[in-house]
């Protein structure tokens, strides 16, 4: 990758709907040069997807909550079986696992403290091999992540 590589990634994960042209002119490049860019980068599989950014407020979301998991036990059986749960239920929104005190991360959005109560009874308290559960709600984000910074 070089530097015109990466100035069109940034573009790209600032707003991956610009058109090929708006791309091509940020970047300094022909739109032929900058498609042709674009198309190595996905084969290459540095771009896996383009998406939305959505307006949380707007959907309703009002509640952004992240969990610290930690399990009973470490052995492959126990995590492969609570990350296998993690993957069926849509209500978690992201799941990292962790060095430190917790085993696992997760995080969530709810509509409101009732919806929260759903998805804590419907959801996490039917993860597996959990043995303790910290909760923190997020009380304004500060910066939210915009994508990688790519320099």
């Amino acid at each position: 990758m070089d530097r015109l590589d990466r100035r069109l990634l940034n573009a790209l994960q600032q707003d991956s709907s610009a058109s090929i042209a708006q791309l091509a002119e940020l970047v300094g490049l022909s739109a032929s040069a900058c498609h042709r860019r674009m198309r190595a980068l996905e084969e290459a599989g540095i771009i896996r997807s383009y998406g939305a950014r959505l307006d949380p407020a707007k959907l309703g979301i009002g509640l952004h909550v992240l969990i610290d998991i930690t399990l009973v036990s470490q052995s492959s059986e126990a995590m492969e079986r609570f990350e296998r749960a993690v993957s069926d239920f849509p209500d978690i929104l992201e799941c990292h696992l962790l060095s430190g005190t917790a085993d696992y991360r997760l995080r969530t959005a709810a509509r409101d403290m009732a919806d929260y109560d759903r998805l804590h009874r419907e959801t996490l308290a039917r993860l597996p091999g959990v043995s303790t559960m910290h909760t923190s709600f997020v009380i304004r984000t500060v910066k939210a992540w915009n994508g990688y910074a790519l320099v």
